[in-house]
């Protein structure tokens, strides 16, 4: 079975950075598409960026293009999420998940492998 732990999440001033990983075990990211979403209080769970196993293409919402990078480290069963120019809208929990096919879904059910998430809180 696999599982998905994400960390490297916390609080940061507005324009700060971070990163955020997923390390999976129990299986590997080397043929598996692996998504970033976020999920603010009292909103639904939003796709923020995703990276295809088999191409290395990389995928990212419009509120996440340009400040938002996703890069994999096959070997590490470790992908992650660096983060820049964060705003206090950012705030969210941020999840992995993972799934078996080559294309980036952007809706949350079509992935079956989720983490627990990680608290991101940019303060204004």
């Amino acid at each position: 079975q696999v599982q998905l732990v994400e960390s490297g999440g916390g609080l940061v001033q507005t324009g700060g950075s971070l990163r955020l990983s997923c390390v999976a075990s129990g299986g590997t990211f080397s043929r598996a598409t692996v998504a970033w979403f976020r999920q603010a209080p009292g909103k639904e769970r939003e796709f923020v960026g995703g990276s295809s196993w088999n191409t290395g293409y990389t995928y990212y919402a419009d509120s996440a293009q340009g400040r938002f990078t996703i890069t994999r480290d096959n070997p590490k069963n470790t992908v992650y999420l660096q983060m820049s120019s964060l705003k206090p809208e950012n705030t969210a929990v941020y999840y992995c998940a993972a799934d078996g096919t080559a294309s980036i879904a952007t809706q949350s059910n079509l992935y079956n492998y989720w983490g627990q998430g990680t608290q991101v809180t940019v303060s204004s």
